[in-house]
């Protein structure tokens, strides 16, 4: 069994030749827009407020930078993937060429869950718009049905908000906001208080835009353009209207000292900050999902990819400096910190405006996330790791509408109950992941397939593509742990996944080993379970548990000896049922050609008796 077996990149272009399956119909504008509609929208409206306020302060600006840097050089190495390779799946299908089909499960399995939680993220941020929008008309969303679920929420009268220099009505409630309630005379306990149930603006929006996917990709894309214009253009407003309420006071100090705590500010804050803010940046990777639907992907590709990338890289430096001048970057811990910074900036009809771009701009995100995510489950059931039901196209709209309909589902269900911090802590790491296999997959491509043609070539090749998984492994790096703690366990149901099902049922695989039986198969599986999730465990106990319940030589020896344990005990299971296919492969059909026989020799002597 070749777990790293590997498509053929000459096969894959023949493929994205023959195969009408998908319709093509995005040019370099729509790719580009694409791009944007991803890349603007959760950087700018959603997590500068939250990075500024937990991560980097102002230096927040440096975060963007730094993840900026390292997304110029994934796009380089992404683009020239993409010319060569113009079929949906992004790194997943450039990992299947390159790397082998182990490698490209495990790209393929974590893009599911980034494009999912990234929808959600956005969802939360866009439905803190939404009630904000709502709000400077008069229409109040019930506090129960507008934030996740178990949110704190008070009601601050207008003359407190004043003194708090914030909007009256509803706000979340937490420790900060409390102190400053006290520190203007007033108890919090006082106040009116409310618990949210759940987030129903997160969830219309959901269903909106699944809506939009299953009807048809030419059709979500030409609403994708449209968004793009007017959120491009209040971005732009809040710039200019934004810019001159600045204070200058709000940007000292530039990089605010370290609490003693890794990643809560100083330069481990800056750099916790881009691996979270790494995530905004996934919309020119998003752009490659759409390969197989782009009129000319060799072309257009490189355009949409590093066009967007350049355009958005800029807004985002530009708006996240903006709000943390206007705003103390302690008040940006909201889901919609853009709005606030307009509202203090007193733009006043500028304002709605502005939020009325973020919440276009926040549709937009949703919809190229969802997009690329069922892209990735139609491209990992075409190649028959998932079950084929996952691949199929709706007849009328040619697009993966059962996929699409039920990752729609899962989104709004997450969506209703979670907060921002809480979804976006899943999404950077898997980006920065694919980002540095892609990276290290154009070099290898390069020295297995040097004679292939390539219309878009990645400049100063073994610099780039080398820094561009150096610098994604050192964002992965900084990123807290209970980020890694989730993505381990989520590799480790993927990892059941594939070796209970895809192994067997890849177009690549020759079929069940010879002479594998039912409780073979089993055996092998309990062997990959016993040795996944004892590692896991072996690793939450080393990390997580071990200084609290166990310190010292002890716990380290009960880890490292759990790890043994695991590992041996799974191995032994393998082996005992490989040893078994390998028996029954080779006295099976002995005994089967005995049974066959048996009767022509019981008959044999009864003629020749006669």
């Amino acid at each position: 069994m070749n777990l790293f077996r590997r498509k053929n990149v000459a096969d894959l272009q023949a493929e994205a030749l023959t195969d009408h399956s998908l319709k093509r119909a995005l040019g370099p504008v729509n790719l580009t827009a694409l791009g944007v509609g991803a890349i603007i929208g959760t950087g700018i409206f959603v997590l500068t407020g939250t990075v500024a306020a937990q991560n980097a302060g102002p230096a927040v600006v440096l975060s963007f930078v730094l993840a900026g840097i390292a997304s110029v050089f994934a796009a380089l190495c992404y683009s020239e993937f993409a010319s060569l390779v113009p079929m949906a799946g992004s790194a997943y299908t450039y990992g299947y060429a390159t790397l082998g089909e182990l490698f490209a499960w495990i790209i393929g399995w974590d893009l599911i869950l980034e494009y999912a939680v990234g929808a959600i993220t956005v969802a939360v941020g866009w439905s803190g718009y939404v009630v904000s929008f709502l709000r400077d008309f008069g229409i109040v969303v019930p506090p129960q049905l507008a934030a996740a679920r178990g949110t704190e929420l008070v009601d601050l009268p207008a003359a407190l908000a004043a003194g708090l220099k914030m909007r009256p009505g509803w706000a979340a409630f937490g420790a900060d906001l409390a102190d400053q309630i006290r520190a203007l005379g007033t108890d919090p306990a006082s106040l009116s208080h409310v618990t949210a149930v759940f987030n129903l603006p997160a969830v219309i929006i959901i269903f909106i835009v699944t809506t939009l996917l299953v009807v048809g990709i030419k059709e979500s894309a030409n609403f994708n353009n449209l968004i793009v214009f007017v959120k491009v253009g209040v971005v732009l407003l809040f710039i200019a209207g934004a810019a001159r309420a600045i204070n200058s006071a709000n940007w000292h100090p530039f990089i605010p000292a370290n609490t003693g705590q890794s990643g809560h500010f100083g330069w481990s804050g800056i750099m916790t900050g881009a691996g979270i803010v790494f995530f905004a940046y996934i919309g020119f990777d998003a752009v490659s999902t759409a390969a197989q639907e782009a009129k000319n992907p060799q072309r257009d590709m490189p355009i949409g990819i590093i066009g967007s990338l350049l355009l958005c890289t800029v807004l985002y430096i530009l708006v996240s400096a903006i709000a943390t001048g206007v705003v103390p970057y302690g008040q940006l811990d909201v889901p919609d910190p853009i709005a606030v910074a307009a509202d203090r900036a007193g733009m006043g009809w500028m304002g709605k405006l502005i939020k009325l771009g973020a919440i276009a701009g926040l549709s937009s995100v949703i919809l190229v996330m969802l997009l690329g995510q069922s892209r990735v489950f139609y491209s990992m059931a075409r190649d028959g790791l998932l079950p084929p039901l996952v691949s199929q196209v709706h007849p009328r709209f040619r697009t993966p509408w059962l996929t699409s309909i039920v990752t729609g589902l899962a989104v709004a269900f997450f969506s209703a109950v979670f907060t921002v911090r809480e979804a976006g802590s899943l999404c950077s790491i898997g980006t920065l992941l694919a980002f540095a296999i892609v990276s290290v997959g154009i070099l290898i491509l390069r020295v297995r397939e040097p004679g292939l043609e390539r219309r878009f070539t990645t400049p100063w090749v073994w610099l780039i593509a080398p820094m561009g998984a150096i610098s994604a492994f050192a964002l992965m790096a900084a990123l807290p742990w209970p980020t890694w703690e989730r993505l381990i366990i989520w590799f480790a149901v993927g990892m059941e996944v594939y070796f209970g099902y895809s192994v067997y049922h890849s177009r690549l695989s020759a079929g069940a080993p010879a002479g594998e039986t039912a409780w073979a198969r089993a055996l092998k599986l309990v062997g990959v379970t016993w040795i996944v999730f004892g590692t896991l465990g072996s690793i939450l106990w080393l990390f997580r548990f071990r200084e609290t319940y166990l310190p010292g030589a002890g716990g380290l020896f009960l880890g490292c000896l759990s790890l043994l344990v695991s590992w041996s005990f799974g191995t032994l299971l393998s082996v005992v049922a490989h040893l078994s296919d390998r028996l029954h492969a080779r006295y099976a059909p002995a005994a089967s050609s005995a049974a066959a026989s048996e009767p022509e020799s019981t008959a044999a002597p009864g003629l020749k008796a006669r």
